[in-house]
């Protein structure tokens, strides 16, 4: 059993550093240099970069037939002879036929050219071949080479480290192969793919050497420490994950190979290598993302086989993956008990050559029997957990009514579109602005905790501005405000920047077709598997489909709908309700509109807000519709206006109610008047804890 902690997605329990050794990026103190001066950008949020009118293949193969370059169509890209080299270049080095090294992706129009590593987006190209300025300056174009400070640091690092079996210590040898599983790879496997060992750190380091052999471009430390009954790893790079891009493995790669198997570990793809002897890659961010800027180094390949894990998680990764490679030539390895991670396979004396070959193919034209299912059933059943999605880890109640976050479901959220809480000393709205307690807020919460996990996220936030959703979110991820500690703002702006997050530019009134456009984008180039739009009003008025704003709202639900089912994405759609009486809760029939977002809908939720005159009232989330298994409850929150999160209040005894009733509505409570009474026909969940106290949220009434 081992539990993976990538530095890309840092969790709570990764940021006290562990050991004395520990330093900067998890480096020992003597490795890590003196930190550099901040320099001012006005732009900090990775933002996308989406072209203001997408390209199709069909646009670029005529583009290239119009301007007379001859082109060769790949499995993921077009491949041309590149424009970026010399015409003494052009040729092959037998100087035969002419060289297509560049690579133009089918998707996104972006091309690498492999001769001279320039690459850029569809417009420069154009720019280029048509001669115009604006894209064929050197700087814009050819990759930019790593900053000193990170060239430095990977020498620094690479010159401290020796192989494994060249440490002076026997039983410290022996001790990290044993931490790290490598008791049956040969120490020829290591010096092959030069893997070697920091011993301040305690950790492997995995190179990652340019295509062209043209130096060390950066490292991965893998660190392990027992927890348990378990081992717990922990992934540094340098450059940071964004800039990380290393196929590890490539330089063994031949031009002749037509095979290859990709793991999501290095380790994984040692054991395989030597186990079967086929070329094998370890993807540079595992499970989480497979950036398009490495489709053209995988174009040579008529055969894939993806063998990322051992759970459902790394079983939905590689399908989705398959996507972006051409499923027609990816075959996937399904998890099971007899087919374990390579590495695992390799220590349980397993034959790795018979488990590829049962590998399945990604693509086939239809469904003809329960026999193409039976597998996929039997997945779902074994690993119940794991097929519920992603647990959230603020939210605890949440887990137990709809049992995780699971891609391709959307979710509609609403609640009161303007609570006004009257008090003699101030008056707010709890939707807009930092110190609100409204939907934007408790939502932000809510995909934030899924972000922190590893859910690749993109926020479309309509209402408020980048910048300012940004400052919400970073304070949820700190828990608790950092304009009072400006010392440690770049400490956690930096863990911050790790997350696979991202923000829409979009502000105001949008048109559906742009928002489903990026998100496609988005779906492609990031492998983003949560969208959050804020919200569905923002696009109505956009539309001139239907003078009728009924049937407008039902056209983009449904394409939200579509979207998810097709891409096995979930979306989030915030919602505003009709107009209610102020004292009436609101229900799934208080979503705007008619029946068909909520009829759409896998999961509702309502924030409900019990506003006091005298100050702000009771506040809780209903599920109200669980297509997955049908629970529906409701649950209180506490607003801690330090933090900006919401929590369960400790001392709530009835914190989760199920409803039994046949419409799915709140029951409301018996005029009882004892306080805390529950209703007849719901249950209370006392077996569950309550939430931990955070820190600086105010001490609830006793």
């Amino acid at each position: 059993m081992w539990v993976l902690h990538r530095s890309g997605s840092p969790l709570r329990s990764l940021l006290p550093l562990r050991g004395e050794w520990m330093g900067r990026r998890g480096l020992p103190r003597s490795l890590a240099p003196d930190p550099p001066r901040r320099r001012y950008r006005k732009e900090v949020l990775p933002a996308l970069e989406v072209s203001v009118l997408p390209v199709t293949t069909t646009e670029i193969r005529q583009y290239l037939r119009t301007h007379g370059i001859p082109f060769q169509d790949g499995h993921s890209c077009l491949r041309a002879p590149s424009p970026f080299v010399e015409s003494s270049q052009v040729k092959d080095p037998t100087r035969a036929t002419t060289s297509f090294s560049l690579f133009i992706d089918k998707t996104t129009g972006r091309f690498l050219c492999m001769t001279s590593l320039a690459e850029g987006s569809w417009e420069d190209f154009q720019a280029s071949v048509e001669g115009r300025g604006d894209g064929v300056k050197e700087g814009v174009l050819l990759s930019e080479p790593p900053e000193t400070e990170n060239s430095e640091e990977v020498r620094r690092i690479w010159d401290r480290a020796v192989p494994l079996w060249e440490l002076p210590d026997a039983e410290e040898a022996q001790l990290a192969r044993v931490m790290f599983s490598l008791t049956k790879v040969t120490d020829d496997t290591l010096k092959r793919f030069s893997v070697q060992y920091l011993r301040p750190a305690h950790s492997l380091v995995f190179p990652w050497f340019s295509s062209q052999g043209l130096g060390l471009r950066g490292l991965k430390l893998l660190g392990a420490e027992g927890k348990g009954d378990g081992v717990h790893y922990m992934e540094t790079t340098v450059p940071r994950p964004g800039a990380y891009h290393n196929l590890f493995g490539l330089p063994l790669i031949s031009r002749r190979d037509v095979e290859v198997v990709l793991t999501s570990r290095e380790l994984d793809s040692l054991a395989l290598s030597q186990a079967t002897g086929l070329p094998t890659l370890a993807l540079p961010r595992g499970t989480l993302s497979l950036p398009p800027a490495l489709l053209p180094y995988l174009e040579q390949f008529r055969r894939i086989i993806l063998w990322l894990g051992d759970d459902l998680r790394s079983w939905e990764a590689a399908k989705l993956f398959a996507r972006k490679l051409n499923p027609k030539r990816c075959f996937l390895v399904r998890p099971g008990n007899q087919q374990p991670r390579p590495l695992e396979a390799l220590n349980q004396g397993l034959n790795l050559s018979r488990i590829l070959r049962t590998a399945l193919p990604a693509w086939h034209r239809s469904i003809v029997s329960f026999r193409q299912l039976r597998e996929e059933v039997l997945g779902e059943l074994s690993n119940v957990e794991q097929a519920a999605g992603v647990r959230w880890s603020r939210f605890p109640d949440l887990n137990r009514l709809l049992k995780g976050h699971r891609k391709g479901e959307l979710t509609v959220f609403t609640g009161s579109r303007v609570g006004l809480c009257f008090s003699p000393r101030a008056v707010f709205i709890s939707l807009a602005g930092p110190t609100g307690s409204g939907k934007t807020t408790f939502i932000s919460e809510y995909a934030l905790d899924l972000c922190t996990q590893g859910v690749n996220t993109l926020w479309g936030s309509f209402e408020i501005s980048n910048v300012r959703l940004a400052r919400v979110m970073l304070t949820q991820f700190a828990v608790g405000r950092l304009e009072e500690q400006l010392d440690k703002y770049d400490e956690w702006a930096d863990r911050f920047e790790d997350l696979p997050l991202y923000f829409m530019t979009f502000h105001g009134q949008q048109s559906i077709r742009s928002v489903i456009d990026t998100m496609q984008h988005a779906v492609y180039v990031y492998d983003v598997c949560h969208v959050v739009i804020d919200n569905l009003q923002f696009m109505m008025g956009h539309e001139q489909l239907s003078t009728d704003r009924i049937a407008a709202q039902d056209y983009i639900v449904g394409a939200f709908r579509k979207f998810a089912t097709d891409n096995n994405c979930h979306v989030t759609l915030v919602i505003h309700p009709r107009k209610e009486d102020d004292d009436k809760e609101l229900q799934t029939a208080s979503i705007f509109g008619s029946a068909k977002a909520s009829q759409e809908a896998d999961n509702v939720l309502i924030l409900q807000d019990r506003k006091l005159v005298t100050g702000p009232g009771k506040r809780y989330l209903q599920v109200s519709k669980n297509r997955f298994d049908g629970d529906v409850g409701v649950f209180p929150l506490e607003f801690n206006k330090t933090s900006l999160t919401f929590s369960i209040p400790p001392k709530s005894k009835a914190r989760l109610k199920k409803i039994k009733d046949d419409n799915g509505l709140v029951v409301k409570k018996p005029s009882s008047g004892k306080k805390g009474a529950v209703p007849q026909n719901s249950e209370s969940c006392s077996d569950s804890d309550p939430s931990p106290h955070r820190p600086g949220s105010p001490k609830p009434a006793g």
